[in-house]
Order: structure tokens, then sequence, then C-alpha cells
């Protein structure tokens, strides 16, 4: 039997990270989560969920932890965030001109070892789908990238995904609809 009742996803890209001025991405690096006034202000938007899914990494687990200390979250392995390869750990200064790309070309454009935004889309969909799935609220504490996926499902655009910018403890919310359509409710809210 069909579910009858629609998913508000609440997407929470992790506090800012602690990366050295260096590319994280599945590197496993600490979150700042110093900003009191912000984590209070999310927190009284949001309440607390009735559901709470996390990534793996350290960032997202300890805002998730820093956001709703009460709950424990269930890891979903599937959030990480892209895995820009060769790239890794690279100072932003020191990070490839790749040269000028549309869109389109820049969603399949894969580092060295690494994953295409096309290649996370296709990796993360599916978790996204599930957890869509489920009914009522769940809130998912990850990474800008696993935002931009559930962007890009929602208006029917892989390279449109790439359109958006997520800021560091900002939150978006998008509804999954019983009959599986997906609508944008809010993105990037930044709270003080």
């Amino acid at each position: 039997m069909a579910r009858e009742e629609a998913t508000e996803l609440l997407l929470i890209r992790h506090a800012p990270q602690i990366n050295g001025g260096r590319l994280a991405g599945r590197r496993d690096v600490p979150a700042d989560c110093s900003d009191a006034a912000a984590f209070a202000g999310m927190r009284a938007a949001l309440g607390v969920p009735p559901a709470l899914v996390v990534s793996p990494a350290l960032r997202c687990q300890q805002t998730a932890g820093t956001l709703w200390p009460e709950l424990t979250g269930q890891t979903d392995p599937r959030f990480w965030e892209q895995d820009f390869g060769a790239w890794e750990g690279l100072p932003f200064g020191d990070l490839p001109d790749i040269g000028a790309l549309s869109t389109a070309e820049l969603a399949e454009h894969r580092p060295p070892q690494g994953e295409s935004f096309a290649d996370l889309h296709a990796r993360i969909a599916p978790a996204l789908h599930d957890v869509g799935g489920r009914g009522g609220q769940v809130a998912i504490v990850a990474h800008a990238g696993v935002v931009r996926v559930a962007l890009a499902l929602a208006t029917g655009s892989v390279p449109g995904g790439l359109a958006f910018q997520i800021a560091p403890l900002s939150l978006t919310r998008v509804q999954v609809h019983p009959r599986g359509g997906w609508s944008v409710a809010e993105v990037n809210r930044v709270f003080a």
C-alpha cells in the first residue's frame, strides 16, 4: 500500500568545517560548533524532529549532536559528501583551473580518482528516495552536495542542483509527496 503522508525533509548542512583552508570532501574533519546563537535559532525554528539521519562524517555527527543532544540519529553511510579524489586535502588556492564549463559539463566533470556531481547524484538519490518514503518529518544532517542532490531531484535537473549555494549550518526544506513529486519549500536559511 502506498504511503498517504508527504515527507518533509529538513536538510541541514553541517556547521563550518575546520579544514585548514583545504578541500575536505571525504576527509573526516571536525566542525566548528561554537556559534551558540545560530544553533539555538535553528533549534527554536525546528524543535526536535521525530526522525534524524546523519552522515557518518565527524562534522555532521558533531552538528547533529549540538543541535539535538537528546537524539540518537541513524547514521547512513550513503550520505557522505562528494569524493574529490586527488583534489582532497588541496588548499583551495591550489585547486586546478578546469576552465569555463557549462553547468551540464560541470555536473559531469570528475576529479582524478574522484566522482562527479552526476556520480554523487546517482549515489545519493536512492538514499533520499528511501528517506523521502517514510512520511512525516525527517531531519538529515549532511553535506552541501547532499542538499544539492535533493534540490536536483525537486527541480528535475541533475545540473540544476549546482545552481544553489548551500551555506554551512543552513536549512533547506523539501517536500516529498505521496505520489512521488518533490517540491522545494525553502533553501539555504541561516539562523543567528
